[in-house]
C-alpha cells in the first residue's frame, strides 16, 4: 500500500460549493522536483491535487474540498460533462512525473491505480471514459498530449472495473488498541483487515467490500457499515467476533 505525503501547494480556490463527479489525469513533462517546484510558486498559478512520481511516490499538494489549478482553461472541449464553467470546481488533478511518450513505471501504475481506486470509492465516480480523463479532454489545443499517447488507459479502466476480489466483510481499525483487537479476531475468522489512513479516509479495498466493520473511530459513511467500540480490547474483539462468525 503506498504511502500519501503531504507537500502543500499555495495555489488553491474554492469549488463554490460544487461536488465532485470526475478525475483528469495529467503529464508533469518535467521531473517531480521541478513539478513540485512549480506547483509551490505562488507566481505560477497551477498546481494538482496529486503527484504520483516514477517511483511510486504519492504526494498531495491540495485538500480535495478545495479546486486546484490544473484544467480551468478550455480550448475544443470534447467532454460530455463539461457544463461551460470551470472544470476545476468539480474534478480532481493527479499530475505524473514523466514525459507524455514515456510509459508510467510499473510502481507509478501501481500507486496511480490504488489512487484512482481510492477517489472512485470514496466520491462515488463511475469507472469510465467520461468520469476518467485526459487534459487533452479539456483542452485539446495547448494539451494534447497530456496525459499523452503511453498513458495505459485500457488497463486502468480494466484494473479498476475488476470485481472478482471484492471482499464480503472487512474490517477497519483506529487506534492501536483497537488493532489488537480487531486483527487478532479478523485473523482467526480469515477476514480481511485495514487501518484508516492519514487523514481518516477508507483503504479503497475496505471500502468496497460488501460489510464494512468499522472498530472505533466516526462513521466512514460506508453504505452497510457496522460501528462498534468496547471498553477494553477484550471487548472490541468479542463485539468485532460477533459479525465474523
Amino acid at each position: 500500500m503506498p504511502t500519501e505525503e503531504w507537500i502543500p501547494s499555495p495555489n488553491f480556490g474554492s469549488r463554490n460549493g460544487r461536488s465532485i463527479i470526475a478525475i483528469v489525469d495529467h503529464t508533469t513533462s518535467s521531473t517531480a522536483e521541478s513539478a513540485l517546484s512549480w506547483f509551490q510558486n505562488p507566481a505560477s498559478k497551477v498546481s494538482a491535487h496529486y503527484l504520483v512520481t516514477r517511483s511510486g511516490r504519492i504526494i498531495q499538494l491540495v485538500k480535495e474540498g478545495n479546486s486546484s489549478y490544473h484544467a480551468g482553461i478550455h480550448n475544443q472541449t470534447h467532454w460530455s460533462l463539461y457544463d461551460g464553467t470551470n472544470p476545476n470546481n468539480y474534478t480532481i488533478g493527479i499530475e505524473h512525473e514523466g514525459d507524455s511518450d514515456e510509459p508510467l513505471t510499473e510502481d507509478q501504475y501501481q500507486s496511480t491505480l490504488f489512487l484512482h481506486r481510492e477517489l472512485t470509492a470514496k466520491y462515488g465516480i463511475p469507472i469510465d471514459s467520461e468520469h476518467i480523463i485526459g487534459h487533452y479532454r479539456i483542452d485539446s489545443v495547448n494539451r494534447p498530449n497530456c496525459p499523452g499517447p503511453a498513458f495505459p488507459w485500457d488497463r486502468l479502466f480494466k484494473d479498476l472495473k475488476g470485481n472478482d476480489n471484492v471482499l464480503d466483510k472487512a474490517v477497519l481499525l483506529f487506534t492501536k488498541d483497537d488493532f489488537w483487537a480487531g486483527s487478532d479476531v479478523a485473523a482467526k475468522n480469515d477476514c480481511a483487515v485495514f487501518v484508516r489512513h492519514v487523514g481518516n479516509t477508507v483503504p479503497a479495498d475496505a471500502w468496497n467490500a460488501k460489510q464494512l466493520i468499522v472498530v472505533g473511530g466516526a462513521s466512514t459513511g460506508h453504505p452497510n457499515e457496522v460501528l462498534l467500540s468496547g471498553n477494553s480490547k477484550y471487548d472490541t474483539a468479542e463485539a468485532v467476533a460477533k459479525y465474523l462468525v
